[in-house]
């Protein structure tokens, strides 16, 4: 048997190809890296310095760009680092280091998407009591809330998961250290592991997704009170962005930790991997800045200040 007490780090298998496809993975990676850090610090950095934008809506939104930005920062340079240098392996510690920060940023990413739903239902569905059910210490409370169910979760699962046995050959058949795949890394039985897993994860996604399904609910109710079309548009655009975030990451998210089958397709849940470690964090300010006129108007401000003081 193989030495299965002295583990001192994890080989990430990564995408199996020739050198020309790990160098194609790594400028992919760069690539879409870049882009995430440009837009998301972009859009704290529009938000923070326009004075029109310092409302909860645009709050929720800041923390979320920061949050992206750690996200996908505790990812991608350690894996175009493997892909460049087909080195694979993770010390033992930097996976466990990888895992808590990954599932910490995630679950809280999960809880904010929740917390922005339920600041459009405020908005829309009780605009005269918007400011101060939505006031200053609420707005930090939601992020200080969404910060400790992350917290939770993370603690339980990187806990959890370390504290099987590893033999010191531990292939984990992802590009990052991911629960799942760390967890099929260990020799001995991980029913237990796997169980919690799915429910922690499940729960999180099934109690997030009804805030969301309800706040959008009673939103669709009032906007089809609204008499006048303009006024209608107008209420659900400022909606349309926040939809199309929570499709994505929703989507993903239940893919790989919210069914039962998730932990026996590895090679698929690479590919979503990608989708929700890298995509989903360029797309946000994307879709926040695109679909966001009042965003666009900020951005339109600036440019203008910049270029009227040269």
């Amino acid at each position: 048997m193989e030495n299965c007490t002295m583990i001192t780090q994890f080989i990430l298998v990564g995408f199996q190809g020739d050198r020309e496809l790990q160098l194609g993975l790594c400028f992919l990676f760069l690539l879409l890296y870049i882009i995430t850090l440009m837009g998301n610090i972009g859009m704290v950095t529009i938000i923070t310095i326009d004075a029109q934008l310092h409302s909860p809506m645009y709050y929720f939104l800041k923390n979320l760009s920061f949050l992206d930005i750690c996200y996908s920062s505790i990812i991608t340079p350690k894996a175009m680092l493997n892909f460049a240098t087909r080195k694979k392996g993770i010390s033992y510690n930097g996976c466990a280091i990888q895992m808590f920060f990954f599932s910490l940023f995630g679950t809280t990413e999960c809880f904010f998407l929740a917390v922005m739903a339920y600041d459009r239902f405020s908005a829309i569905c009780s605009p005269l009591l918007y400011h101060m059910t939505m006031s200053k210490k609420t707005c930090a409370l939601l992020v200080a809330v969404s910060y400790f169910f992350g917290f939770l979760n993370c603690c339980t699962q990187t806990g959890l998961t370390f504290s099987l046995p590893y033999c010191e050959s531990g292939e984990v058949n992802q590009f990052f250290c991911d629960v799942p795949a760390v967890i099929q890394a260990s020799y001995t039985n991980t029913f237990v592991n796997e169980i919690v897993l799915l429910a922690m994860c499940g729960f999180i996604i099934v109690v997030t997704a009804t805030i969301v399904l309800i706040s959008y609910g009673y939103i669709v109710a009032t906007i089809m009170h609204i008499p006048s079309v303009p006024g209608r548009y107008k209420a659900f655009s400022t909606c349309t962005s926040h939809i199309m975030a929570v499709t994505l990451f929703y989507g993903t998210a239940f893919f790989m930790y919210g069914q039962p089958g998730a932990m026996a397709s590895p090679n698929q849940g690479k590919v979503v991997s990608v989708f929700y470690t890298i995509v989903i964090p360029m797309l946000n300010p994307l879709i926040y800045s695109l679909r966001n006129q009042d965003v666009k108007d900020a951005l339109g401000r600036q440019l203008k200040r910049m270029s009227s003081s040269q």
